[in-house]
């Protein structure tokens, strides 16, 4: 049982690290970056789903996890 908690936990983890990494480097592009307005726009709304899906599967886990440890 921990170990799949676990496991889980890890998982859940490195998705989240690997969305921050991929904002990351959005965020030097814009900055180093001129970019054109609608590039500059496509990059915004990547940002509002990146942190969407971010926050997606963090309660996706957290109801799994009442889900398998609540019964």
């Amino acid at each position: 049982m921990w170990l799949k908690f676990i496991g889980e936990t890890l998982d859940i983890f490195g998705k989240v690290l690997i969305a921050l990494t991929a904002i990351a480097v959005h965020d030097t592009v814009m900055k180093e970056h001129q970019l054109d307005e609608a590039v500059d726009k496509t990059v915004r709304k990547e940002h509002v789903y990146g942190y969407l899906g971010i926050v997606l599967l963090i309660i996706g886990y957290m109801l799994r996890q009442l889900g398998e440890y609540s019964s």
